[in-house]
């Protein structure tokens, strides 16, 4: 990320929502300092954000585009705890993870992590969250600290390097158990034709070498 985008993306409200049209606020920072999107994208960031967005890039100071929202007071989510089924998909969605349980147990919201997102919404197969307002009457930045947008970033960027983590740990135990079992495939398999097995041994083989060369070299 150059500089430019940097500053960007350090004036955006870090809420992740996506209604930029973009994956993260970081993402969109970089396609407006590329020229790719424009200044009005951003709903919760609204008039004010865009005035900030003018002054670091140097357009002019356009409406918000309403193709991407309306500016809206801030929100948070709530479960609610009679309907939810613990499917836990809204915790997949939510970008700061700011909703907590486990399978088949009742979810609930850490509020001062939630940043009103609304990503959690779509993907509840029980319709049992819905969004209160937190803000009163304000909206945009007035409804939105620098320090909330901070928190918003940091707990985005953790979750990404969670989830990084748990891909390399859950592929590390994919890897140990490919090979163990091709260390003794014979004994391990019903199948007992020696070209056969080959052949097995081979795909196995090939598939531990491309999961090797996918994490580069070990650290050990």
């Amino acid at each position: 990320m150059n500089d430019l985008a940097r500053r960007i993306d350090a004036a955006l409200p870090q809420t992740q929502c996506t209604r930029c049209g973009y994956p993260d606020c970081a993402s969109y920072a970089q396609a407006i300092a590329a020229g790719d999107a424009g200044i009005n994208q951003c709903p919760p960031g609204g008039a004010e954000g865009i005035e900030r967005l003018a002054a670091l890039t140097g357009q002019p100071v356009r409406p918000l585009d309403p193709t991407y929202g309306i500016e809206g007071p801030l929100t948070v989510a709530v479960i609610d705890e009679d309907w939810c089924i613990g499917c836990t998909l809204c915790i997949q969605a939510c970008p700061t993870d700011a909703i907590v349980g486990i399978h088949k147990r009742m979810h609930t919201v850490v509020e001062p992590y939630c940043t009103g997102c609304e990503l959690c919404i779509p993907v509840c197969p029980v319709d049992c969250i819905s969004l209160d307002i937190v803000s009163g009457e304000r909206t945009g930045w007035a409804a939105w600290t620098v320090e909330q947008a901070q928190q918003g970033r940091q707990r985005y960027d953790h979750r990404l390097q969670r989830l990084e983590k748990e891909k390399k740990e859950h592929d590390a135990r994919l890897q140990a158990k490919a090979a163990d079992k091709l260390a003794d495939l014979a004994a391990q398999s019903k199948i007992t034709d020696d070209a056969v097995l080959d052949k097995k041994r081979a795909v196995i083989e090939a598939v531990l070498a491309r999961s090797r060369a996918r994490r580069g070299p070990s650290t050990e």
